[in-house]
């Protein structure tokens, strides 16, 4: 399974965002990530479906969207309208899980979930089937920027080891405190799918950036 850089436009230039995806673009970037904060499942607000539906009329890439919201079935289909390639919701967002991974997958569309730091990967166990992606989260979500919880390496791990065993194709997302320096052990640890924020858009030098972290993974 391919290695996807997928750069979190929470750290984008806000007032340049065309730009920002332009230079994305050209940098060979095939995924964005978007997270859709409602300021209650997290303490923040970002990105609307307004603001989707616009990202999708400037950019072909794959429009990765991360739910951070409570109840987020209220969302999935005027989200999906909007343009989304991927829905992500979060386990402890949803009473019913099943029903909703379901129904994000009868429109077509790729399906995750996420797990903040502290919930176990266990909770995935009769859903692991149906999944496109799970998202480790090693920060706790809400807000860019963040230090990664080094805690988190061995929740890498064990999902990839729970993906071998049971021969599961989903992605192995991470998303958090994602930089130069740990990358190669968070893929070697079973990461297929890198979320960066900070670090891609680090001092406006958003192609060298990218680059550097293409040669680090021999891309």
């Amino acid at each position: 399974m391919s290695l996807i850089i997928a750069p979190s436009i929470l750290s984008a230039d806000a007032c340049n965002l065309e730009k920002d995806i332009c230079i994305l673009e050209k940098s060979s970037i095939t995924s964005i990530h978007i997270d859709v904060m409602d300021g209650n499942f997290v303490p923040n607000i970002a990105f609307g479906i307004d603001q989707i539906k616009a990202l999708r009329k400037i950019t072909n890439m794959e429009l990765d969207v991360h739910l951070m919201v409570n109840d987020p079935d209220r969302y999935i289909e005027r989200i999906i309208e909007a343009g989304a390639s991927c829905i992500t919701v979060h386990e402890e967002a949803c009473d019913h899980l099943y029903k909703t991974i379901t129904f994000i997958k009868s429109f077509g569309i790729k399906a995750g979930v996420a797990l903040n730091p502290a919930t176990n990967i266990d909770n995935l166990k009769y859903v692991y089937k149906l999944l496109n992606k799970v998202l480790i989260m090693t920060v706790e979500p809400g807000f860019g920027g963040q230090k990664f919880i080094p805690l988190m390496k061995e929740k890498i791990n064990d999902t990839r080891q729970i993906k071998q065993l049971g021969k599961y194709d989903f992605q192995i997302q991470v998303d958090g405190g994602i930089d130069f320096d740990n990358i190669m052990e968070v893929v070697a640890l079973g990461a297929t799918d890198i979320v960066i924020g900070s670090s891609v858009f680090k001092d406006r030098t958003i192609e060298n950036n990218i680059k550097k972290f293409y040669d680090l993974l021999d891309l």
